[in-house]
């Protein structure tokens, strides 16, 4: 087994023991769909330069080392695991900035297999589709 396959266990594991000690209602409930509005949900959020502007530095991290992202879909449903058939952890709304703590290969969604580690309180993965991401990209799990 390689390391990063390793790495890539070892996240997903952390996440799910993270997950399961720290939900305490039951799962949002949403549809399965996701909902992009109707346009192109990876233009436009990024376009306004202010909405990072009480953020840290233009390095795309946090100020705790984390990548940022902002959310594209009107809702996105963040999930157990990076793919859509997982359990829906919470909802993401248009504009929701969020933060990433690694990205990982995943289902696809839309023709993007990328799917981040989100740290907002829980632990949930979002299609990268769904999700534009400020200055660094960022790292894999």
């Amino acid at each position: 087994m390689s390391l990063r396959s390793t790495l890539t266990r070892l996240a997903i594991t952390t996440a799910a023991g993270a997950l399961i000690t720290s939900v305490t209602a039951g799962p949002a409930l949403a549809d399965d769909e996701w909902d992009d509005g109707g346009g192109d949900p990876g233009l436009g959020q990024q376009d306004d330069p202010g909405q990072f502007a009480d953020w840290n530095q233009g390095d795309g991290h946090d100020n705790q080392g984390r990548f940022r992202g902002v959310v594209t879909a009107n809702e996105l449903l963040l999930r157990s695991a990076p793919n859509r058939g997982s359990q829906v952890i919470r909802v993401a709304h248009r504009g929701e900035r969020v933060s990433i703590f690694c990205k990982t290969s995943g289902q696809s969604v839309q023709g993007n297999r990328t799917w981040y580690l989100l740290t907002d309180g829980t632990w949930a993965w979002g299609s990268a589709r769904y999700i534009d991401t400020v200055g660094t990209p960022p790292r894999w799990c």
